[in-house]
Formats: C-alpha cells, structure tokens, sequence
C-alpha cells in the first residue's frame, strides 16, 4: 500500500470517528474539511449547499477561509464552476485556475500563491439528487494526475450526503416537536379556551389556523374587524405561542392618547424634551424589546406619527422625542383596526407604504353576525363563567336564546360579555326570560320577537322610549345615556340613527347648552 493510500485510509478513519458525535450539521462538515486540509494538504476545502428557500447557493462550511470570504461564497444554479458542477452532478477539475473563465474566485480568498493552483470540485449527491458541492484547492505540478484525488473527493461526499441527509431528519423532526408543541401550548391556555373552543364555526376555525401559522414567524401581523370581536385577544395569543412569550407583550391604544402626546409614549422622550421632561423615559418600544408591541386602533394615528412608524418598520430604529442617539430594538409588531385602511389610504388618510408594511399577514376577526352558530356557546360560557364568581347557574328560555341569535350584536363578544354579568345581576330565576333581555336587543334594527300582547307594543318601540328616557335624564349628552343603558357610544349612536332621533337630539342638546349659558 503506497503512502498516498495510507493517508487516505486515516482521513476515513479519523472521519468515522466523527460520525458517532455528529450533533450540528456545519461543525461536523467543518471538522471533515479540516481533516481534509491538514492531512491531505487540501487547501480552502469548501462544502456549498442549495438553500431551498431562496434557490441559490451557499457556503456551509468551509476550513482556510475567513468569516468574510466564506460571507462572499453565493452562487446562482448556473453560475460558475460550483454551479456547473451542481446542474450536470459531475466531478469537475480546473488545472489552473488563472486560465479558467468559468472559476469566479467569489471568495476572493486566494492571493498570489508560488505555483500554479488547481481546483477541484465533486457533487454531493444524496437519494440521486444533488444537493451541494465539495470543491478543495491543489498545488502541484504539471505531472499530477488528478483522477485519484477526484476519488477519493467522491467516497468523501458520499459520507458528507449522509450528514446532510440527518441533518434534514433532524430538522424535520424538531419542526413536527415545534408544532406538536405549539398545538399543546393552544390547548393548554386559558384564553384560548375562552376564546376558541367556544368558537367551532368556520369563520373562527380559520382565524385558529391563521395563528397557528403566524405565531412562530417574525410577521408583522394586522388584525382586521369590528370593535369587541377579540383582536386584543387574538394578539395576545399570537405572542404567547411565539418564542417571545417570555418578554413584555405591550399594548398601546393609539386612539387613547392624544396625537401632541402619542409620540413622546411610543418612542420616549429625553430630558428637557417638553416642559415638565425632568428626566429621560423609555418609550413603549424600548419597553417591548424581545417581545411584541400591540398597537390598537392603528388606523387613527396622525401623518406624523404615520412616517415615523413607517421609518421604525423599516429600519427597526428610532430617536426619543428630543433626543439625537440613534436606538434600534427588536420587537414584533401586531398592528389593529376596525377601519378599512385599504379605503382610507384611497381617501389619502392613511399612508399607502406603512399601509403595505402592516399588512404583511392580515387575520380577520369575524363579528358575532358572521358566526352565529357560536352564539349560544359564549353565551353559555360566560354564564358558567359568572355562576362561578356569583354563585348561581343560570340559563336561558328558548324564546330569549333566539332572541339573542338573531339580534345583530353591533358591540360583539365584549357587548355579550357585559349584557350576561348584567343579566346575572338583576334577574332574581334561574331562568332568563325574553322579558328579562333588555328591549334594544334586535337584529337589523328589526324586532326579534315581541312580548305578549299586554299593550305596550313592540319592542322597537319600547328601545326607542328607552334611548329617548335615558337621553332626558342626562340632559341629552349621549356618553351618559349609554352608560346608563350599558352601551358603547358607537352603540347609542347607531341607535338614534336607527330611530332617527338625529334631529331631535341635536335640537334638545343645543337648548341645554342655552339654558347653561343663560
């Protein structure tokens, strides 16, 4: 056995022994090239790999290169030797490199070296596909047969191929862990049963699987839909089962904070910014660092506050109000709106681009009107929600389950919420009857029943007496009628729109305003 056969037998050997404590793809790969390298003098050994999301190929592993010129080692399918060597699956050798048009030294790790330098390049090929390359540097002299080093090279790859091969199985396994883990985590927490499980309709089946497909990602995520369907929720839940449910989930209603005073809290001013800035503050931003900023009511920022929010998607940094230092931060941003921003960039109110930066992946959150099949599970599920807390079970007639079916619920999940510990509170039987429901529950401003014949007519009209009651007691301002009534004031508003009171409020509300003038 010559010498050359003996160095090639102690190369296999000393890569056997690797096999048994191969854990991580590039440093197994990486000590084989080192092998390579100082036992059979092959120097810049390289192993490139098709990367399958973006379709080209890349340095995994290398041994004589720097950080930087392995950085540079990206190649198209069909680009130079390397991808030569990948497309047609066979051995490729380039005597000298400086008389080879199609060696493109990408790396630019070869300086001017004595002797003439050869390249060899072998393809990786696993289940008859290949999936990368193995290329070495040689310097010899015109008499070298390169046949046996190309070989060698081979036997070599065919053990490299396996490791990729692992390397893959090993991937695959740890992504079915993720999701198997991840279904687990949904399972397992408490919002998610109060908002989920409840939900079997198919509007709400597709918002679990679009969080189940988002959450592990980096997206920036827009949640669409009415106010009281849950998207504070929703968010929530997209942070818990990511990997930044460990660090702060913040949550900032931007239409909470006046616009002069909007900027100073997401971004944090420093000292002497403003008149009363007697020290430095972070703003909500710096406080989300490593975990998620939920920005509610995303549609009523100012222009301002617009492109400084667009710089930040963008670039991921920022200045304090006042300040000149330069901050970046990592935090994943879960954006929310009941307008609709596609028309209200068309309208020139919403900035077209951080329109494109938000809507990376929209999820919809579906109204009660568009997934009424759940409504008498929430229903029972608050219920059993508050028997716990009030220490009585209650439950719904038939007649007044339908009632509430049909009724169009412009407040949504948060409106139900509140009408059950309501009812909970005032309603002495066990048993909720129609009469019990407040008389402004209707669907499509259409009655859903009427109560028995005693006189007192529909209970349409019965709602606008009461609106109309509750307006006069409080002296026609319309945030305390609906407090009164238990409603949002978008709620009171469809409402005396519905009735056309309009007018009358209008005229009732500008004689008090006289009178306290007077």
């Amino acid at each position: 056995m010559d010498n050359v056969s003996k160095l090639e037998l102690k190369v296999l050997y000393e890569i056997a022994q690797i096999i048994g404590q191969a854990l991580e793809l590039d440093q197994t790969i990486g000590d084989i090239l080192r092998i390579l390298s100082e036992t059979l003098e092959m120097q810049r050994a390289t192993v490139t790999l098709l990367d399958e999301e973006t379709s080209l190929l890349t340095i995994r592993a290398s041994h004589g290169m720097t950080a930087e010129e392995k950085k540079r080692g990206v190649y198209k399918l069909d680009e130079g030797v390397t991808g030569r060597i990948f497309q047609t699956g066979k051995p490729f050798v380039v005597p000298d490199i400086s008389k080879e048009p199609l060696f493109l030294d990408r790396t630019k790790s070869r300086r001017v070296e004595r002797g003439r330098i050869a390249f060899l390049g072998v393809p990786i090929v696993l289940k008859g596909q290949t999936v990368g390359v193995l290329t070495v540097d040689r310097l010899f002299g015109e008499d070298v047969s390169y046949e046996e080093d190309v070989r060698f090279l081979s036997i070599v790859t065919a053990l490299i191929s396996q490791f990729v091969q692992l390397g893959k199985q090993v991937r695959a396994r740890e992504e079915g862990l993720r999701r198997e883990n991840l279904s687990l985590r949904f399972k397992l927490s408490k919002s998610y049963q109060r908002f989920f499980i409840v939900g079997q309709s198919q509007p709400m089946t597709r918002v679990h699987q679009m969080i189940e497909k988002v959450a592990p990602t980096r997206a920036t995520v827009l949640l669409l839909g009415e106010s009281g369907t849950g998207k504070t929720l929703t968010a929530r839940m997209i942070h818990e089962l990511s990997d930044r449910a460990k660090y702060p989930f913040i949550k900032v209603n931007c239409a909470a904070i006046p616009e002069n005073l909007l900027e100073s809290e997401l971004f944090g001013y420093e000292k002497g910014a403003f008149t009363g800035a007697v020290a430095p503050k972070p703003g909500r931003f710096e406080e989300a660092e490593k975990g998620t900023i939920f920005l509610d009511e995303i549609g009523e920022l100012s222009s301002g506050i617009q492109s400084k929010l667009l710089r930040f998607l963008q670039e991921r940094e920022f200045e304090r109000l006042g300040g000149a230092k330069t901050r970046k931060v990592d935090v994943r941003i879960i954006a929310a709106t009941n307008r609709d921003l596609a028309e209200a960039v068309t309208l020139g109110e919403f900035r077209e681009d951080l329109y494109y930066r938000l809507n990376v992946f929209p999820v919809l959150v579906p109204s009660l009107r568009e997934r009424r099949e759940d409504i008498p599970a929430l229903l029972n599920h608050f219920l059993d929600k508050l028997s716990r807390e009030y220490g009585r079970r209650l439950s719904f007639s038939p007649r007044a389950l339908d009632a509430l079916v049909k009724y169009d619920w412009p407040g949504n999940v948060r409106e139900m919420e509140n009408l059950v510990e309501r009812l909970s509170i005032m309603v002495e039987d066990e048993r909720i009857d129609l009469g019990d429901i407040p008389p402004y529950f209707f669907s499509a401003g259409k009655p859903v029943a009427q109560l028995p014949a005693d006189g007192q007519g529909s209970l349409k009209d019965m709602e606008k007496r009461e609106v109309i009651g509750a307006l006069e007691r409080h002296n026609w301002v319309q945030s305390r009628a609906a407090r009164e009534l238990g409603l949002t004031l978008r709620q009171m508003g469809y409402r005396i729109k519905k009735f056309g009171l309009e007018r009358m409020v209008n005229e009732r509300r500008g004689r008090e305003n006289g009178l306290e003038m007077m």
